[in-house]
């Protein structure tokens, strides 16, 4: 168990935005932009491919923790299901996202690597919550809005996928909960944004690249 929660924070901690920061243009994305080391910066900052790449990146460290690392550790022999292993192994991925070992504990706000994780856990439930996502986005621009809005809206998808399209998860009960602690997180890692959204000036998305 030690060695999964290793590897999968160890992935996590991978910091994509920070190392394209680096090598495309010199700067620690962290000081520029919104300041937040995640893709939705680097395409303000850096450009739209790379702003990309990097949500895609972040995304398949939580998918990659989920559908290959919990696998490689499950038996019959444990106690935990392999749904649960697969939680575990995702949550830790989203904390090495958010603190980071290699850049001083000064990581993203988690919501490319949250979905990652729960395309390998829960991918009909996720591709609804980003259908949600990208529509606040596209008639928003807000970027942190369409996150937070998708992410409380991931649970009642899960309620929705199984109860009504009788959808049938494999545990259901063990991701309603954990989609709900997701959601909480999400929504207080962006606090700071909450408050600027309140306050009408928070960043929109734009595809111009910032000098």
């Amino acid at each position: 168990m030690s060695w999964l929660l290793f590897l999968s924070y160890l992935v996590g901690s991978i910091p994509t935005s920070i190392i394209v920061g680096k090598l495309v243009k010199g700067i620690d994305i962290r000081n520029y932009g919104s300041g937040n080391p995640g893709g939705t910066n680097v395409i303000r900052v850096v450009g739209l491919g790379w702003g990309i790449f990097v949500i895609l990146f972040d995304a398949f460290k939580g998918f990659f923790a989920t559908a290959f690392i919990a696998r490689w550790f499950y038996s019959d022999a444990l106690i935990l299901n392999l749904t649960t292993l697969q939680i575990i192994a995702g949550c830790f991925a989203v904390i090495g996202h958010i603190w980071t070992i290699f850049a001083g504990f000064r990581g993203g706000k988690g919501v490319s690597t949250s979905a990652g994780m729960l395309l390998g856990i829960a991918p009909f439930d996720l591709l609804i919550s980003f259908v949600i996502f990208v529509i606040i986005v596209a008639i928003t621009r807000y970027v942190s809005l369409g996150s937070i809005i998708s992410a409380i809206s991931f649970p009642f998808v899960i309620l929705f996928t199984e109860k009504i399209l009788k959808f049938k998860h494999h545990d259901f009960f063990t991701i309603l909960i954990f989609g709900s602690i997701i959601a909480v997180i999400i929504v207080l890692r962006h606090r700071s944004n909450i408050e600027r959204l309140l306050a009408g000036n928070e960043n929109k998305l734009s595809f111009r690249k910032k000098s």
